[in-house]
C-alpha cells in the first residue's frame, strides 16, 4: 500500500532541540534522544468514513513530532497502518450495500487526499492489515507455542496474564479495563475466555465475512491489536521511540499491542514512550463515527476552507486537551492566516531570530503548538506596530511556519 506525497520541509539556520514530550506509561515528561534515526509508529484508521477533525487532530500532533526531529537533523522512520478489514467496516459496507473492498479503498484514497493537503508528512511504510496478514499468523503461532495464547471455539485469545508488565501503559484497574474492552471491540462477556480481558489474535473464519488461510490456525482474520504489532516489529523492532495515536487507544490497544510485543520478544518496553492525543467534540459530545457528530475534513474543503487555516485551527489546541469544533474556532484560524500571509508578504520586518528559537523552544516542550503560534503572532504584531528593516525576516518567519508547523504562507 502506498501512502502520500510528502512536502518538502525547509532546513532552517541551527538545530532543533531534543523533544520533551508526556508518556502515558510513566504519567510523565521524558526526554527522547533517539539515534540518528527516530524511530514512530502512529495507528491509522479503519477506512470506512475518513477523515474527520478527530482523526485530523491526532495525525497533526504525530506530524509535528516528525517536525522537531528533523530539525535536530535527525531522519525519521515513521510507520502507520491502515485497518483495512474490521467489523466496523464490514458493517457499514453490508449497511450501504458496497464491497467492503471498495468501501476500504475509496476511504484510504479520500484519507490520502486530505493528508496532502493538510500537508502532514508521510510515513516510510504504510500498511494494510491484509497485506500484513503473513506477518501476522507466524506471531500468533508463536505465542501459541509460549502457551501465552489458547483456543476457543477455533478463535485464538491472548492470554493477558502471561506478561507481567500488562496494565503499565494505561495503569487502570481491572473494573475500568473491562468496561472499555467492552466499549472498544473487546468481549469481555463471552464465556470460555481464561480472562475477561483477553483479547482475539486470530479470529476464525465466519460465514459471509473475508478470511485468510491461516496455516495452523485455520481460515479467518487478525485480530486488531496483533496487527499493529506484527507491523511494528517488522519495520521498525522493539524499543522503538515514540508509540502515538488517539487517547482512546490507550486501553486497549496499546496496551495489548505492548503486551503482545513484549511476550514474543522477551524485551521490555515495546516503545519509549506512549503518546496520546486528545479527543475533539461537537456540540458537546466526542466526534466519533458512531455517534455520526463528525466534521470532515474532505467537507470543509470542498466548501473552500484553506487546508492551512485547518491546521492553524487544530495548532490552537495543545495536543492532549480534550477540545469543542466550533465555527468560531476556524473563523479564529482563518483571520490568523489572512494575518500572517498579509505579514510575510511585505519586504522587510523585524528580526525574526528570536521568533524562530521560540517556536522551536516550546514545541520541543511537548508540542506546544499553541505557544508556537504565540511566537509568531508576536512577530506579525512588532510588523504592524513599527514596521522593520531586515529584508530577510518575512522569509524567515515562512519558513520557520512551513517546516515546524507545516502551514504553507
Amino acid at each position: 500500500m502506498h501512502a502520500w506525497p510528502a512536502s518538502e520541509v525547509p532546513a532552517l539556520p541551527g538545530q532543533g532541540r531534543d523533544l520533551r514530550i508526556h508518556d502515558t506509561a510513566t504519567g510523565a515528561p521524558v526526554t527522547l534522544q533517539p539515534g540518528p534515526v527516530a524511530r514512530l509508529y502512529v495507528c491509522g484508521i479503519t477506512p470506512y468514513d475518513a477523515t474527520h477533525m478527530g482523526h485530523a487532530a491526532t495525525y497533526n500532533a504525530f506530524d509535528l513530532v516528525q517536525r522537531v526531529w528533523l530539525d535536530t537533523k535527525r531522519q525519521v522512520h515513521y510507520v502507520q497502518n491502515v485497518t483495512d478489514v474490521d467489523d466496523p467496516l464490514l458493517e457499514r459496507a453490508e449497511r450501504d450495500g458496497l464491497d467492503w473492498t471498495a468501501l476500504a479503498e475509496q476511504e484510504t484514497k479520500l484519507f490520502r487526499e486530505d493528508m496532502t493537503a493538510l500537508r502532514m508528512l508521510p510515513p516510510r511504510h504504510y500498511i494494510g492489515a491484509v497485506e500484513a496478514i503473513p506477518g501476522i499468523v507466524p506471531l500468533v503461532e508463536r505465542l501459541r507455542e509460549l502457551g501465552a495464547a489458547y483456543d476457543l471455539e477455533g478463535d485464538v485469545y491472548f492470554s493477558v496474564e502471561s506478561d507481567p508488565h500488562f496494565g503499565e501503559v494505561s495503569h487502570l484497574d481491572a473494573a475500568a479495563m473491562r468496561l472499555l474492552s467492552a466499549e472498544r471491540g473487546g468481549d469481555p462477556d463471552r464465556p470460555g475466555k481464561k480472562n475477561p480481558l483477553d483479547p482475539m489474535l486470530w479470529m476464525a473464519a465466519r460465514e459471509g465475512e473475508p478470511s485468510w488461510d491461516g496455516g495452523s490456525l485455520g481460515r479467518g482474520r487478525p485480530g486488531w491489536h496483533i496487527e499493529c504489532v506484527a507491523i511494528a516489529l517488522d519495520h521498525l523492532g522493539m524499543g522503538f521511540d515514540v508509540q502515538g495515536g488517539g487517547s482512546d487507544l490507550a486501553f486497549p490497544h496499546h496496551e495489548m499491542g505492548a503486551s503482545h510485543a513484549q511476550v514474543l520478544t522477551g524485551e521490555f518496553p515495546m516503545a519509549k514512550a506512549y503518546v496520546h492525543a486528545g479527543m475533539v467534540a461537537l456540540d458537546g459530545e466526542k466526534m466519533s463515527k458512531s455517534k455520526g457528530n463528525l466534521v470532515f475534513v474532505s467537507r470543509l474543503r470542498r466548501d473552500g476552507v484553506d487546508p492551512a487555516a485547518i491546521r492553524l485551527a487544530l495548532h490552537a489546541h495543545h495536543y492532549r486537551s480534550d477540545w469543542e469544533w466550533t465555527d468560531q474556532v476556524l473563523r479564529d484560524a482563518v483571520a490568523r492566516l489572512e494575518r500572517w500571509r498579509a505579514a510575510v508578504s511585505r519586504p522587510d520586518g523585524p528580526a525574526a531570530e528570536d521568533m524562530v528559537e521560540a517556536v522551536r523552544a516550546v514545541l520541543a516542550d511537548d508540542l506546544n503548538a499553541p505557544e508556537a503560534l504565540a511566537a509568531v503572532d508576536r512577530w506579525v504584531a512588532r510588523q504592524e506596530e513599527a514596521g522593520g528593516t531586515d529584508g530577510s525576516a518575512p522569509g524567515v518567519v515562512s519558513r520557520t511556519v512551513d517546516a515546524l508547523l507545516g502551514v504553507a504562507l
